[in-house]
């Protein structure tokens, strides 16, 4: 059988090497080689993707294992109102009409091609129709990597490509809409619904790990702040934050360490300075407005997570004004949830994750107020 061919010739509308930035345009191609090649470094093929309760980047194979579990995807660029190339990707039931649309939405230094959309699948293979972008400068969209130094626009490009014909289609518009978000996802979840609040845009979110407010075990210590943001305004691209890679404070089992280490697309070098700067803004403004929270809400934590804050999770459910707010802190998980723990572990989240989403999607919807441990 013949090879697919490389990701960058087969996805619609994909820009060529030449209009992205010459620093970037290595690492594209070789990104776009690794993840449209089919080639499995793991040791599952097509033949037994069925048996692969989940896909860990490069493996099993990503056709094959979508159609096992009854997925079927596809892969193109998006241009956001603002002129940035954003890596685009859809989950839907091959077989079945989906029950809601999630508009799913990654973390800082990820992207949605690797281990994130294992998640994807599990919930298309649901009956979901799942949706999903590389944020600028992250993944295979347009931008210095990792350099966040406006989340607002981030959260209108976000808004744009889920308000755009792309996903809101004619076959899926009269269904529920619900917000994903792992980390820094969940707190652009939590910005966006602010920036709509009173609307009945979103049926409810789904926050994994929300960065609400950055951990105090790596949030910089005064006046470190202060000193950061002064260079900032005149080096916001400055790689040079110290702090531990994130992959060693997020993912427990020691072989997934080594599937995230692989990704060829993931950000493991020190946070910029105009990123850090940022971050620390707006989790501050969003901490601050917890209060305000009116949509349906499901929060996520590991009770050892050391990179985003559990308390905070904990804060938002006690303070959010939701009529219809659960959550979940898991005893000694951490803060990659749905990859980084062992696989039983991930079925228990999974599983709490598919039956807040079920009883929202179809017929009445019973507002609840719960509380759970893993």
């Amino acid at each position: 059988m013949a090879s697919p061919r490389p990701l960058s010739e087969v996805i619609e509308g994909a820009p060529q090497c030449g209009e992205l930035p010459k620093e970037e345009q290595h690492l594209k191609k070789s990104a776009c080689l690794a993840l449209g090649s089919g080639v499995d470094r793991g040791g599952t093929n097509s033949r037994n993707a069925a048996a692969a309760t989940y896909f860990w980047g490069d493996a099993p194979d990503e056709e094959g294992y979508f159609g096992a579990h009854g997925v079927r995807g596809t892969r193109r660029f998006y241009t956001s109102p603002r002129g940035v190339s954003l890596f685009t990707r859809s989950w839907l039931p091959a077989h079945l009409p989906p029950r809601a649309v999630i508009c799913m939405i990654h973390g800082y230094g990820n992207d949605i091609s690797w281990t994130f959309q294992s998640t994807a699948v599990f919930l298309a293979g649901s009956g979901f129709a799942c949706f999903a972008l590389d944020l600028p400068g992250h993944g295979l969209s347009q931008g210095l990597r990792a350099f966040v130094p406006d989340v607002d626009a981030v959260a209108d490009d976000c808004l744009a490509f889920f308000d755009s014909p792309a996903v809101d289609r004619d076959d899926l518009r009269a269904l529920p809409r619900f917000l994903y978000g792992e980390s820094m996802g969940g707190a652009l979840c939590l910005l966006m619904h602010l920036r709509r609040r009173g609307s009945a845009a979103w049926a409810g979110a789904v926050l994994v790990a929300p960065m609400c407010k950055i951990s105090e075990s790596i949030r910089p210590r005064w006046p470190v702040p202060q000193i950061l943001t002064f260079l900032a305004r005149f080096a916001p691209t400055l790689a040079v934050v110290p702090t531990a890679d994130l992959v060693d404070k997020s993912v427990k089992v020691p072989e997934k360490r080594a599937v995230a280490g692989r990704n060829p697309l993931r950000y493991a070098g020190k946070p910029r300075l105009g990123t850090v700067v940022e971050l620390l803004r707006v989790t501050d403004y969003i901490h601050s407005r917890l209060p305000e929270v009116t949509l349906p809400f499901i929060v996520l934590h590991g009770s050892a997570d050391v990179v985003t804050d559990p308390s905070v999770s904990r804060t938002l459910y006690e303070t959010a004004a939701s009529g219809d707010k659960t959550i979940r802190i898991y005893e000694g998980m951490m803060h990659s949830l749905l990859f980084g723990e062992p696989d039983e572990n991930i079925a228990v989240v999974r599983g709490h994750i598919l039956g807040w989403l079920s009883g929202r999607c179809g017929g009445k919807i019973h507002p609840t107020h719960g509380e759970g441990d893993g």
